[in-house]
């Protein structure tokens, strides 16, 4: 089964990344999450850090530019399929090093792609 992992997660239930937890539990599709705070999002534990991940399909990006640099080179380790950049996040200088590792970009918003059943 392919891993979506939600990158940015947060345990507020007003945040756009904790809705597509619920969302992408509500497909059927395995979800993992990271975030700067541990805690559950109904079935699904937030991460402080990416010990014990399975093999990543997705990543789903909820962090603004500035704050996806550290994160870098961890991403692309996970060697994902794909990376999803969510209203906000976007960030050209990632998109070519992504690509530049055979990552395929998707500017899009996770949210619409689920409810037009396009993710």
């Amino acid at each position: 089964m392919q891993t979506t992992l939600v990158f940015g997660a947060s345990l507020k239930p007003d945040r756009y990344s904790n809705l597509a937890i619920k969302r992408l539990l509500e497909k059927n599709i395995s979800t993992v999450a990271f975030g700067l705070r541990t805690g559950w999002v109904d079935k699904v534990q937030i991460k402080t850090n990416f010990s014990e991940l399975p093999k990543i399909d997705t990543v789903t990006l909820y962090l603004n530019s500035e704050r996806q640099k550290q994160y870098y080179d961890t991403i692309i380790a996970l060697s994902p399929r794909r990376v999803i950049f969510n209203p906000g996040t976007e960030n050209p200088d990632f998109y070519k090093l992504l690509e530049n590792e055979g990552i395929k970009v998707e500017v899009s918003c996770t949210l619409v792609l689920l409810a037009t059943n396009q993710f």
